[in-house]
């Protein structure tokens, strides 16, 4: 049995400096608080950063996919095509509008959707496809836009893991037609809660920055300053969706050193691969040709031919070395409303349960320092010689 670390190393530890700090209490101090030109400002810079000709705040990915889904006027009975490598939100939003999430499988050889598995699930009802940059890696892009394409389907990327990324040269925020950014505590840029939606098309952006705050006329967060009026106008169903100039203030800190944290992160990814490349034990993640990783999650998959031991086992077992882990992510078609309500069925996508019974996220922030990586490569190495077949 192994000594257990007293210290124990986090998942995650959001990078928070004092510019960050400072940010927030500018703010605070200046009397307004919820959405105003801190927001504004905010999509702007974000705008500008991924080359995008709109940019919307908003107060989760999760609501930043519900609307985008609202701007292409998604209704009962509509299809929509999606990973079932991927987390809750990315489903519920198509339940939403009592549409139906088609769940597909992922590719063979990584967490990412099938671009194959997605045109055979297109039917007369699909309207939208929804691929997911797992872990900060772009999805295959050319192939999904190319397919969608010939099929007349809208694109909404969820892009919560990928954040900076970009897929051939091209940031993510400006390939589909609709993307979706989070900025949750645990995401590359914070604002403890938060989101982006970004897109080429006018029309969209000003759909959802209406829809995103009770679908009342566009200006209406102004109505409280010297510049607005009191009057305002319904102009459709929304929701309360905003972001506060709170959040934006510490997103537009750390969006001025985006590039940095990633930097940050890449080499602990590094360190990682460097280190466990070649034990037969785990697999390192494959990065594609032609993309920059967000390096959002660092995933590597137990090889259950070479240790005695389940994936859930070796997670227990840095748990007691004082090492905080996670999965990304259980499927969607093994969860009891997908197999009750919706008629999926364990064994279904075999390639994505295979990913996900081997997979282990391990902790990847900006803040690590190379003592508590090497702490974590030490561990795993700990564990494939003491449990080796």
């Amino acid at each position: 049995m192994p000594v257990t670390e007293t210290t124990f190393l986090p998942f995650h530890r959001a990078f928070i400096e004092e510019d960050d700090i400072q940010s927030v209490v500018r703010v605070l101090r200046s009397g307004w608080l919820t959405t105003g030109a801190e927001t504004r400002r905010f999509e702007a810079a974000f705008a500008r950063y991924v080359g995008s000709s709109n940019a919307v705040a908003v107060s989760s990915c999760t609501a930043a996919l519900h609307l985008a889904l609202a701007a292409i006027h998604l209704k009962e009975g509509d299809e929509v095509i999606l990973p079932t490598m991927t987390f809750s939100s990315t489903g519920q939003v198509v339940l939403y509008f009592r549409a139906r999430p088609i769940l597909v499988d992922c590719e063979p050889d990584s967490f990412q959707i099938d671009p194959e598995a997605i045109e055979r699930a297109i039917t007369p009802r699909t309207r939208a496809v929804i691929p997911v940059h797992f872990a900060g890696s772009p999805a295959r892009m050319d192939a999904i836009l190319d397919i969608a394409r010939r099929h007349n389907l809208q694109v909404i990327e969820d892009a919560a893991h990928a954040m900076p990324a970009r897929y051939k040269g091209q940031w993510v925020g400006t390939i589909g037609d609709i993307t979706c950014f989070s900025f949750y505590a645990t995401k590359t840029l914070t604002t403890g809660e938060g989101g982006m939606i970004t897109t080429e098309n006018p029309e969209v952006a000003d759909r959802v920055r209406m829809l995103s705050l009770h679908g009342i006329s566009k200006n209406a967060y102004a109505r409280y300053t010297a510049e607005g009026s009191w009057r305002y106008e319904i102009l459709d169903v929304g929701y309360k969706y905003n972001m506060t100039d709170m959040q934006a203030a510490l997103g537009l800190a750390q969006l001025e050193k985006c590039e940095l944290m990633r930097e940050k992160r890449e080499r602990i990814a590094e360190r990682y691969t460097d280190a466990l490349c070649s034990t037969d034990a785990y697999a390192t993640p494959k990065i594609p040709a032609g993309i920059q990783h967000a390096w959002h999650l660092y995933v590597i998959k137990v090889n259950p031919d070479v240790l005695t031991i389940s994936r859930d086992r070796v997670i227990e077992e840095l748990k007691q070395r004082g090492i905080g882990t996670s999965v990304h992510f259980i499927p969607l078609h093994t969860h009891p409303y997908y197999r009750q309500q919706l008629g999926y069925r364990v064994g279904q996508f075999p390639c994505a349960e295979r990913h996900f019974g081997g997979a282990i996220s391990l902790p990847l922030f900006p803040g690590m320092i190379n003592e508590e990586t090497d702490r974590v490569i030490e561990a795993l190495q700990e564990i494939a010689a003491s449990y080796r077949r």
